[in-house]
Formats: structure tokens, sequence, C-alpha cells
């Protein structure tokens, strides 16, 4: 069955192979060490890390009754990107990473080198990061512009659009996996931003969800303060805090100081390897990523 739905990733390798590589020799040719510090920048607003807190502030504003809009358009649009991303396409269509697809690519391999030969340790289509990024970006985008606040709105698009492109820049993504995360994503947002607005009408109106939307940390002596100018400065300092915890790690990230997957059967797998991970352990004294540890072991996830 697996190797049935193999040909799915491998299908839009050869139908999709003249566009990718003509957008690969785009951000090749422009490559140089600014560009790769900003690159990694940006791509660091996709990480998992990242997504991960963003969701946990979605909770907290959440219990505000002020950014509950804003809390629960996150939560939901996190979840449905996530579903739809890494539980349903991605395990379907198995699509393997350029960096090991491409490795006779002569020119791909010279900008994967020169971009810092990062690594991810799962399948390739669509791109999670760009997912996680746009239905951030979206849902967000969606309740700023209820809110009047459209100057601003434009602002997650386009550091959306940013970290999109990033992907690609770094050769960890065909540009048709971060076409696909900008579908996902968008569509998970716009989704959320709906859900949303039927998730505050029952709150608001019909028993016993109106109980739920009694809830207000903002009317608390604790966290009266955080119903003004205080309550979006921790929200800044909070991204700002989710984003270095992100990005620092990543600094070092890539590179000959990477451990590679030890699969070495159609290709040399630049997968990051599962080191020290419980749940992945060592095959025969070998380390392996998450795809070719489970092809492997013969353990089902």
């Amino acid at each position: 069955m697996e190797m049935v739905l193999l040909t799915i990733g491998t299908s839009i390798d050869k139908l999709f192979y003249g566009f990718d590589l003509a957008i690969f020799e785009f951000f090749g040719n422009m490559q140089n060490a600014f560009l790769t510090f900003v690159a990694k920048f940006f791509t660091a607003l996709g990480d998992e890390k990242f997504i991960i807190m963003i969701a946990l502030l979605g909770v907290i504003l959440a219990l505000f009754k002020k950014t509950r809009k804003y809390g629960v358009a996150l939560i939901f649009a996190i979840v449905i990107g996530t579903l739809i991303t890494n539980i349903i396409v991605k395990p379907t269509v198995l699509r393997i990473r350029p960096y090991n697809t491409l490795q006779g690519n002569a020119d791909y391999w010279a900008w994967y080198i020169g971009a810092g030969a990062l690594s991810e340790s799962d399948y390739s289509f669509p791109s999670g990061h760009t997912t996680g990024v746009f239905e951030v970006a979206i849902s967000m985008f969606l309740v700023l512009r209820s809110d009047n606040k459209k100057k601003i709105s434009w602002l997650l698009p386009a550091l959306a659009l940013c970290t999109m492109g990033s992907r690609v820049y770094l050769m960890v993504h065909y540009p048709t996996d971060v076409l696909a995360g900008l579908i996902v994503g968008t569509l998970a947002g716009v989704a959320a931003y709906f859900l949303m607005k039927l998730a505050i009408y029952l709150l608001e109106n019909v028993k016993p969800f109106t109980y739920l939307d009694k809830i207000d940390l903002g009317n608390t002596k604790l966290f009266k303060w955080a119903t003004g100018k205080g309550g979006a400065i921790a929200v800044t300092v909070f991204v700002l805090g989710a984003f270095l915890f992100s990005y620092i790690p990543a600094l070092s990230e890539g590179g000959d100081s990477a451990v590679r997957c030890a699969y070495n059967d159609e290709y040399d797998c630049y997968n990051e390897a599962r080191v020290d991970d419980e749940k992945y352990p060592a095959i025969d004294g070998k380390e392996y990523c998450k795809i070719h540890w489970k092809q492997l072991s013969g353990v089902e996830e």
C-alpha cells in the first residue's frame, strides 16, 4: 500500500520537475551570505516550536473577553492546518525532500550546500512551515480587518510570503511544496475565521455556551493590567520570546555539524536523524530520520 501511495509524491516530482528546477535556479542564483541570514530569520516564523507557542498564546488570548476572537481564531487555524498537513496530506503523498531526490543535480546540490545544508525529518509536501505561517497570518489578517485595523493587517501575509520564499531559498522544499502550503494555510485561516465567528455567536447568545462567555481574566485583579497597553506589550514580548526560542537554535543547524539519517539505499538520506529520541531508538546502532526509522523498524507511529 505504501509503495502505491509513494507514486503520488514521485508523480508530483515528475509533473513539476521543470517548474521546480526553474524556481530553484532563480533563488540559487541570488544566494549570498546576507540573504541566507535573512532566509533563516524568516523561516523561523514557520518553525514547529514557534507555531506551538503561538497556539499557547491563542489559548491565553481566548481567556480574555477583549481578545477572545483572536485566540479562538488562532486555535482553530492551527488545529485545522496541522490536521490537513501533518495528519492527512503528508502521510498520503509521501514526497521525499528535494535534497534527497536531487542529489544528482550538481547545480541544485551546490545551492543546497551554499544555503547551509539544513534538513528536516519528515516528508516534503506540503510545506509545514508555510502552512503554519499562513494559517496564523490569514486568520489574524481577517480578524484585524474586522476590527478596522487594516493597515497593520497586511504585515502578516507579507511576513508569511517571506517565510514561504525562505523555504525554497534554503532548498529544503520544492516550490510546489510551499505553494501547497500556502493553499492549505490560507484555507485553514479562512475556515478558522468563520468558525471563530460561529463560536463567538454561540458564546454570546446560546445557552449553555453563554456560561463560558463569562470567563474573563481581564475582570480579575491579577490581570486587570492586561486589558490596556500592558496586554499589548505582554503579547509583543511573548511573540518575540517565542520567535527567539525557535530562531536561536536554528542558527547552529545544518552543515557538517548536522547528524544525518543513516539510510543510504536509493540515496544518502540527508534528513535529520532522530538522535537521542526515545520514540525513535537506534536500529543496529544507527540513527534514522522519522521516515526511514518507520520503514526499517516496521513499527506504525
